[in-house]
């Protein structure tokens, strides 16, 4: 079984910085690829940032781009990542969930991602 826990989420103004951890423990080997999703009330969840598992390649949610990062501990091989937001708007306000697939190459489908966390709450206020 894995087991996926995001951390960090909380309430901020308009224009702060937070960052959000996830860490995946469990029967999970190799360079998986590690993703970062939200779902603010009342709408679907959308992809925002993955990570591949092998050469560390990105992609990111437009409308995050330039305002967001995401990384991976590398010296604990893929079981940490994190998501670095900055110059945070109230339209940014969701939950933030932690995805996992099995394979190293990224995707912006959640259905294709294995894992989950159970998210953590990030309030931007104006």
């Amino acid at each position: 079984q894995v087991q996926v826990v995001e951390s960090g989420g909380r309430l901020v103004q308009a224009g702060g910085s937070l960052r959000l951890s996830c860490e995946v423990s469990g029967r999970i080997r190799g360079l998986y690829a590690m993703a970062w999703f939200r779902q603010a009330q009342g709408t679907e969840r959308e992809f925002v940032a993955a990570i591949g598992g092998s050469e560390g390649n990105t992609n990111y949610l437009d409308s995050v781009r330039g305002r967001f990062i995401i990384s991976r501990d590398t010296t604990k091989a893929g079981d940490l990542a994190y998501l670095q937001m900055n110059s945070l708007k109230p339209e940014d306000t969701a939950v933030y969930y932690c995805a996992v697939r099995y394979v190293s190459y990224i995707s912006t489908n959640a259905e294709q991602y294995n894992f989950w966390g159970q998210g953590t709450q990030v309030t931007v206020s104006s």
